[in-house]
């Protein structure tokens, strides 16, 4: 009765939230709410002990002087350093060539005549999970929808389960992954105020994450069946509303056999040459960078790559590139879908940036962290209370390093002290920071993705991204807390050598 009733709530949501305004105008008033708010805030002297107490964090106004200094000094850095700007579309480029080269077209059709139809959600659930991390918003989505709208399927369907799996889904994988790697060191950092010599390695949660990688993609592929699916199909539903969106895959040439072999001899041969250069010793994308691994800092130019090489030799292949004047065309056509994107992301960075400047989220979360901390309940609800935590910060905080670097110093040791090892305090905060991330306001990707589900659904708004996102995050909250409530009652490491309990506590 609950699944038959969900479609009607959703279909209300869906409406409540496509009559707000514009998401360009909600992020410009939500600019306006934040400087007023910052100033308030200053006025009221709101202040709070940084968690390490190397200093007080006080709110700071942006309709002072400074304030307004800052705003309009930072406008254009603000905008041209939007981490998802550039992101999307650099990787645009390379799906574009590929796309309109033909490549798509032939490739999803011949593929669909394989891949057994019923196990296309949970694979594009997988792949949303395995490629958790800024390519995975901007290149899974609309490939899923494609391949849905290739086997006669509502293709909202498969843009929604892609982008639950990349984000509902972050920090769950079957793999160490460079997330493990940071937050390890923040957990370690802040485990040294109640014990110097404690260590927290990179595999910390590396079983409970990859047991997570399991469970998620099964619970995706049922609400995606159950609840997203059936909403998309039904009468006057949005299907009907996409039957006039033409699948934009070009044409495929007029020999399309030979484009397949090129493209798949150029994927080999580019594939290969980015492996050797990501693992041979002194190679250019071996080693480390300044973030991070090479390789890791470099994924986006690699993706680029993958894409746009094989593409163009589809299109030299299958006659549909003939000259360098094709390309540009292509590369042109696909820059013009992007021009929403670029508006949205324009006041995206605005609000973004202005939020983080007046700090208002880092009071947030230090609070919140605080009165959480000191409360005093059992482990296990202590762990819910951390994960939940993290879902709510994660409405107004974005970055996840950003919100547990100021987390870990508060939660790590407190908890520590009953009795709580760090690995499972990390453990929880991962949970709740990966449900919210297909819902929060806070996550730019979240622009991408509208703009991608505009091209099937041109009337569409925030209401329908959410009504498409909400399902996955309720779900996916309910098993993964209930997964993590399980593993604390049976007593399992969270990954070798990390225990649930710490001895030198108090509990």
């Amino acid at each position: 009765m609950a699944v038959e009733a969900s479609p009607r709530w959703l279909d209300r949501l869906e409406r409540a939230g496509n009559r707000l305004p514009e998401p360009m105008t909600l992020f410009a008033l939500a600019l306006v709410a934040i400087l007023m708010i910052s100033h308030l805030a200053e006025l009221a002297g709101l202040a709070l002990p940084h968690p390490r107490g190397e200093s007080t964090i006080r709110a700071r106004s942006l309709l002072d002087s400074d304030g307004v200094w800052w705003l309009t000094s930072h406008l254009v850095e603000n905008f041209v350093e939007f981490r998802p700007l550039g992101l999307v579309l650099v990787a645009m480029l390379g799906m574009g060539l590929a796309e309109r080269s033909g490549l798509f077209a032939a490739a999803f059709r011949r593929a669909m005549r394989r891949l057994p139809a019923r196990l296309l959600t949970p694979g594009v659930l997988v792949l949303g999970i395995l490629m958790a991390a800024d390519p995975g918003y901007i290149i899974l989505p609309p490939l899923a929808a494609l391949l849905f709208a290739a086997a006669g399927r509502p293709p909202l369907a498969g843009l929604a389960a892609a982008a639950a799996g990349v984000a509902a889904g972050f920090s769950a994988n079957y793999v160490v992954t460079f997330l493990d790697a940071m937050l390890a060191g923040l957990t370690e950092t802040a485990a040294h105020l109640i014990a110097p010599d404690y260590a927290v390695y990179i595999t910390a949660n590396w079983y409970f994450m990859a047991a997570s990688a399991v469970i998620l993609p099964l619970v995706g592929w049922w609400v995606t069946s159950r609840w997203v699916e059936p909403r998309l199909e039904g009468p006057g539903s949005a299907a009907e509303e996409e039957d006039g969106a033409a699948i934009d895959t070009a044409d495929e040439g007029e020999n399309p056999e030979r484009g397949l072999r090129w493209a798949r001899r150029t994927l080999a041969l580019t594939v290969a040459a980015l492996v050797a250069a990501s693992t041979l010793p002194g190679a250019p994308l071996a080693g480390t960078g300044e973030a991070g691994p090479r390789w890791m800092e470099a994924l986006v130019p690699m993706m680029l790559l993958v894409f746009a090489l094989p593409g163009l030799a589809y299109g030299l292949g299958a006659g549909t590139i003939r000259s360098d004047r094709d390309v540009a065309n292509m590369l042109h056509e696909t820059m013009a879908l992007m021009g929403s994107y670029i508006v949205l992301a324009f006041f995206a960075a605005q609000m973004i940036a202005a939020f983080d400047h007046s700090r208002l989220g880092t009071l947030l979360a230090i609070g919140g962290g605080e009165l959480l901390a000191g409360i005093g309940l059992p482990a296990t609800l202590l762990m819910m209370g951390m994960a939940v935590t993290a879902m709510v910060l994660n409405l107004f905080i974005g970055s996840a390093s950003a919100k547990y670097a100021l987390l870990a110093p508060v939660f790590v040791p407190m908890f520590m002290q009953a009795g709580i090892s760090p690995e499972l305090t990390q453990a929880a905060y991962r949970v709740g920071d990966s449900v919210t991330n297909a819902i929060t306001p806070m996550n730019p990707y979240l622009v991408v993705i509208l703009t991608f589900l505009r091209r099937w659904r041109p009337d569409a708004g925030l209401g329908t991204l959410m009504a498409l996102q909400l399902p996955y995050s309720l779900a996916f909250a309910v098993v993964w807390l209930a997964l993590l409530a399980g593993w604390i009652a049976l007593g399992w490491p969270l990954g070798p050598g990390a225990g649930l309990t710490f001895e030198g506590g108090g509990g």
